[in-house]
């Protein structure tokens, strides 16, 4: 086997707080983190010559090493001692600057078909110690599905899968930076912090209606995000059970109980607004 192709899912952060900054510079985190339906396509291919490319359909994205994917198959070789390189193809689906980690879903999936392909063997665990490296989300983003992330990301612990749910995502078209939102919150006084406890015990019993209830993002509080209460205002008139900013912006997402009210919301928002995508949990 020569060549991998792999779907790199999004990820919502169903809570999201900052704990503190840690003496490293890195902050400690607590996130109830999902993974949904819309994935980038990455195909990663072996090379014996040690060189690393990168192909990318989105063109305002690097191809060097300036791109988590590709720095994530440089990270693999240097841990595991190995002289080969990679051919990194990527289908970009997920938008980017997001809030989504879609570059960490690519960085994942880059870590996965490469031990696949080099015949590795790692276990998870072991690609989130070279993961954490590279991101804070690629360690949830190799495991994904519903799970609890705390420190700087690479403590993860399962928690039970959501019931059938639809997740409408919209992307404002600007971006936002994750370093500055980070920085953001270092110079803020007075902060609110989403009830972690309380999200952590509904997730824990499978108490789907307490999530929702406990839905948050701290940084909601210090990244501004112009379109973010008019896409709220349409969500909650469509019926969402929830909605929020997923990681630091600015892509909001609701949940909803039916495809029919996802759809329906997904239809009402205005292009000026920001492209809505429906989604589901993975």
């Amino acid at each position: 086997m020569n060549t991998i192709k792999l779907n790199a899912p999004a990820k919502i952060n169903l809570l999201l707080d900052i704990i503190k900054l840690l003496p490293n510079g890195y902050h400690s985190l607590f996130m109830v983190m999902q993974s949904v339906d819309l994935c980038d396509e990455v195909e990663v291919s072996l090379r014996d010559d040690g060189k690393n490319t990168l192909e990318c359909s989105e063109k305002a994205l690097p191809t060097d090493e300036k791109n988590i994917a590709y720095k994530a198959a440089v990270k693999f070789f240097e841990a595991n001692n190995l002289n080969f390189g990679a051919d990194i193809k990527l289908t970009k689906n997920i938008p980017f600057e997001a809030g989504l980690a879609g570059g960490s879903a690519d960085a994942a999936a880059v870590l996965k078909a490469l031990n696949t392909l080099c015949g590795t063997n790692l276990s998870d665990e072991e690609l989130c110690r070279i993961g954490v490296k590279l991101g804070a989300d690629v360690p949830f983003c190799i495991c994904g599905g519903t799970m609890l992330a705390q420190d700087i990301g690479q403590v993860l612990s399962p928690l039970p899968k959501l019931p059938d749910c639809y997740i409408v995502l919209v992307k404002p078209e600007a971006g936002v930076s994750t370093k500055e939102a980070f920085a953001a919150f270092d110079s803020c006084e007075n902060i609110r912090h989403p009830d972690c406890t309380a999200m952590l015990h509904a997730a824990a019993n499978g108490d789907f209606s307490g999530m929702m209830e406990n839905v948050g993002n701290v940084f909601e509080q210090f990244v501004e995000v112009p379109q973010r209460a008019d896409i709220k205002a349409i969500m909650r008139e469509c019926g969402c059970l929830a909605c929020c900013m997923s990681g630091s912006g600015p892509t909001v997402f609701g949940v909803f109980d039916t495809k029919e009210k996802a759809e329906n919301c997904a239809a009402k928002i205005p292009e000026k607004l920001g492209k809505a995508y429906v989604t589901k949990p993975i």
